[in-house]
């Protein structure tokens, strides 16, 4: 039944589907689930903090529930779900989301393996300082409020945002049609570019590009590549690429562990633990032997890897099998103009510099009249101050107020508002120190006023204070960057994670080998005690000591005359007390085979040599581009051996080196590769699988080669005994001889081989060298103060050793600058600290110059 009120239309259904779905999907993309670009926030969110705000919920003020905030916001502005209010606040206060957080916590909110936070009725919270800042200035007419939904109130439509908080905090929502996902960044980096925009507003995308470097995710990781970050930048769309930090630690017996201490953004943590697991307990990923996670609020997840397991290998694995590894889709879309815009990184900076334009001015036009209607005030108290008598006859003349009014307007030029001011003065103001008073006030006033002023007449002032006022933001609120950007994700290499750094490579007589970093031993005096290098196992001894850096490449020249070429990184890391791992593990050696020589390169030059020595004294020449393939499975052959013979050493030459060759008895022969004046080849290169030619020949059955290195004129030769005496000389002191010779007297040595040759090494003033002993003493000693002796002789002391103790090797340091610095403010420590080492216990067994040097041999 209808009645005679009602009327009716016919419509098509199509048509009132249509116009109410295209309603609808713009109050989802307006009122909804875009951000605004001028303050970043969805009007959920910009409820919240202003509700906050008038319910004086400030950072300096006690925590109240967040059922009396949910309540507040509900009742006044957002009348919609409490689960939706009270989950925009969780998530504006959760330190792994917001990489700025805008809500002070307190109570359970959460956490980043995706437990739920408590009820809203257990829960506290309270503004930040930064969240304030973004609400700053609002009470000065600075953005335009309409009424709530229930016209009870008012609310902003914007916040002032004295911050630029779309870029610090990132913003994600996905609408009708539509989607935004705007990673955060760091904050000094975006106020860097929007200073730079108002400096120079021609400035190009590719410029900010290298201000911005990219996403600052709360989380921390690493970013793969800037391709994706360039091109969200320039374009608003991109893909960019992020994992998760891992690093080894050392187990006993020689096993390691991966340790995770960092995740992609958005990925939960347990469900990442969960997802090794299973990849475990599929046998997807082998090597691993335990799995724990030992997460507080710092993430530390631990994988224990099974004995002699490859550590690079098992989170190679882990980036490819589970969520260490992630993609974030980026999408610069935000309301501008209430309009969604897909904008580049510049669209969005001039949104934020437009909008803070339009809060300046107008917040200078509120300051400025209200100081023009103070000032108008006070020029009525001067007024009546300067005709005070004739003011209290005429008030005293008058039946009342009104009266009064009408006749002190009436005879003085007095407005209505200064009138009803000066009646209402009381009587202790109108004495003679209230009088200065009011007139220095006035004159602060005249002068703010025309400051004031000169801000709205010049767009220069108003662009000035802007800047000024994010330089103060970016001075109070600047962090470090937490996510680090590594290079091109095609070509991502381990090597874009490890730092580069010099370390110490150490080789016990027993085959264990670690990595430990060169700044871990200290620099100490020539002849000190040292401190433990490697501790030593049941007979075991450091017998093999090498420094590189990481990113180097170290070939491993067998005693079999094998070529094996691994990265410096790969080599496992240990303390300096720690034993290391299985060299036959890591490089699964034969039977029998073990390591005579490293050699460090950075790549594998067409212009450079190899020359191995054998214990036998032969030599053998060949191009170091012939070793390219070493890094494969199994290495290549680097030389061939005659039966009982091994590889003790290998150096790089140029083909037009000199070379010196020291026994073990402590006898050298210097010889060249080529000729300088006929250019003819005196020791030539072959081919990688054949033998070599006669070095050194040996007097006594009993002698053999124990070092080979390249002769460097302005450096000297330093050879070492077993007794940590040392002789440092010219290289010009040792005579050059055909190749095939006996040589000449290095070093004095007792004739009853008591004592042999621990080592020799080129070096010059500005090197350190480190010292090693068999019991696992380590010195770390400047070369320069070594005294320079002649060839022969006994030497000075290097070490003191303790009863029992013998050199075992010497090698060259090679140290970063930091490193540097840091050990000359150690000496200058030690320098003040320590008492100069006498001189008679410096070289207690030199050879004095002029001494007669021991016979030499014929050759």
């Amino acid at each position: 039944m209808y009645t005679a009120s009602e009327k009716l239309s016919s419509a098509n259904i199509t048509d009132i589907m249509q116009t109410a779905y295209i309603d609808y999907s713009m109050s989802v993309i307006i009122s909804r689930a875009l951000p605004d670009a001028r303050d970043g926030l969805k009007p959920v969110q910009r409820r919240i903090l202003y509700a906050m705000l008038r319910e004086g919920l400030v950072h300096n003020r006690p925590f109240d529930k967040c059922a009396g905030v949910v309540g507040e916001v509900l009742k006044n502005y957002h009348p919609h779900g409490d689960s939706s209010v009270y989950d925009t606040l969780v998530r504006l206060a959760q330190t792994w989301v917001m990489r700025y957080p805008l809500i002070d916590p307190q109570g359970n909110f959460g956490s980043v393996d995706g437990d739920p936070p408590a009820a809203y009725r257990y829960t506290e919270a309270r503004l930040n300082a930064i969240a304030e800042d973004l609400l700053k200035d609002i009470e000065e007419d600075t953005v335009d409020f309409v009424p709530n939904y229930k016209e009870s109130t008012t609310e902003p439509t914007v916040l002032p945002s004295a911050l630029p908080n779309l870029l610090m905090n990132g913003s994600t929502g996905i609408a009708v049609g539509m989607a935004t996902n705007i990673p955060p960044h760091n904050l000094d980096e975006i106020i860097d570019a929007t200073c730079a925009i108002i400096d120079n507003p021609r400035i190009s995308v590719d410029e900010l590009c290298t201000i911005v470097q990219g996403p600052d995710f709360p989380t921390g990781g690493v970013i793969s590549g800037r391709e994706g970050i360039l091109s969200y930048l320039k374009t608003g769309k991109g893909i960019v690429r992020t994992r998760g930090k891992a690093h080894t630690e050392e187990l006993k017996g020689g096993m390691e562990q991966i340790v995770i201490t960092e995740i992609p953004y958005n990925v939960n943590r347990a469900n990442l633990v969960t997802r090794i697991a299973e990849l475990v307990s599929d046998k997807l990923i082998d090597g691993i032997r335990d799995l724990r996670d030992e997460s507080d609020e710092n993430t530390r997840i631990v994988i224990e890897l099974k004995r002699g397991e490859q550590s690079r290998v098992v989170i190679n694995q882990l980036f490819q099998k589970t969520a260490l590894e992630s993609s974030f889709g980026v999408t610069l879309l935000a309301l501008d103009q209430k309009r969604p815009k897909q904008m580049n990184i510049k669209e969005l900076i001039e949104c934020y510099i437009e909008h803070r334009r339009d809060v300046v001015t107008r917040r200078t036009r509120f300051r400025l009249k209200r100081a023009e209607e103070r000032a108008h005030i006070l020029e009525g108290y001067i007024i009546a101050l300067d005709n005070l008598d004739d003011f209290v006859k005429i008030i005293r003349a008058s039946a009342n107020r009104q009266e009064a009014k009408e006749r002190l307007m009436a005879k003085y030029p007095l407005s209505e508002r200064q009138t009803d001011a000066i009646l209402e003065l009381r009587l202790y103001q109108l004495t003679g120190l209230e009088r200065g008073k009011i007139e220095a006030e006035y004159m602060e006033l005249m002068k703010l006023i025309e400051e004031l002023r000169s801000i709205l007449d010049s767009e220069t002032k108003l662009l000035a204070l802007i800047k000024s006022e994010l330089l103060e933001m970016r001075a109070k609120y600047s962090s470090p960057r937490r996510t680090e950007i590594v290079g091109s994700a095609a070509e991502f290499r381990m090597e874009d994670v490890i730092p580069n750094e010099g370390c110490v490579i150490t080789v016990s007589h027993a085959g264990f080998i670690k990595r430990t970093p060169v700044a871990d031993y200290r620099s100490q005096r020539r002849g000190g005690k040292g401190v433990i290098g490697a501790e030593t196992y049941d007979e075991d001894f450091v017998e093999n000591l090498f420094t590189a850096s990481t990113h180097d490449y170290i070939l491993f020249l067998t005693s079999t005359g094998q070529c094996l070429a691994k990265k410096v990184y790969d080599v496992p890391e240990g303390t300096r007390t720690s034993k290391g791992k299985s060299v036959s593990s890591f490089l699964r050696l034969g039977q029998g085979e073990t390591i005579a020589a490293m050699l460090c390169v950075k790549d594998f030059a067409n212009d450079r040599f190899l020359v191995m020595g054998t214990k036998r004294g032969v030599i053998k020449k060949s191009a170091l581009a012939d070793y390219a393939n070493a890094t494969r499975e199994g290495g290549l052959i680097g030389i061939n051996l005659a039966e009982g013979d091994s590889v003790i050493g290998t150096v790089l030459t140029t083909g037009n080196d000199e070379l010196i060759l020291v026994s073990h008895q402590g006898l050298a022969v210097r010889f060249r590769e080529r000729d300088p004046e006929s250019g003819i080849e005196l020791f030539r290169a072959t081919g990688r699988a054949t033998g070599g030619v006669t070095g050194m020949r040996f007097k006594l059955e009993s002698d053999f080669l124990q070092a080979i290195e390249v002769v460097d004129h302005e450096a000297k030769f330093l050879v070492a005994s077993e007794a940590g005496l040392g002789v440092r000389t010219r290289f010009e002191d040792y005579r050059l001889i055909n190749r095939g010779g006996s040589g000449v007297w290095a070093i004095d040595l007792p004739e009853d081989g008591s004592i042999n040759l621990a080592g020799a090494l080129s070096i010059r003033d500005t090197d350190e060298i480190m010292l090693l002993t068999a019991k696992g003493q380590s010195v770390r000693c400047p070369v320069n103060t070594i005294r320079e002796v002649h060839r022969g002789g006994k030497g000075v002391r290097l070490v003191t050793l303790a009863e029992g103790d013998k050199l075992l090797s010497i090698a060259r340091i090679v140290e970063t600058d930091e490193e540097q610095a840091a050990n000359e403010a150690s000496s200058e420590s030690t320098d003040a600290t320590s008492p100069e080492t006498p001189a008679s216990d410096a070289a207690p067994e030199s050879t004095a110059p002029g001494a007669t040097p021991p016979p030499e041999p014929a050759t």
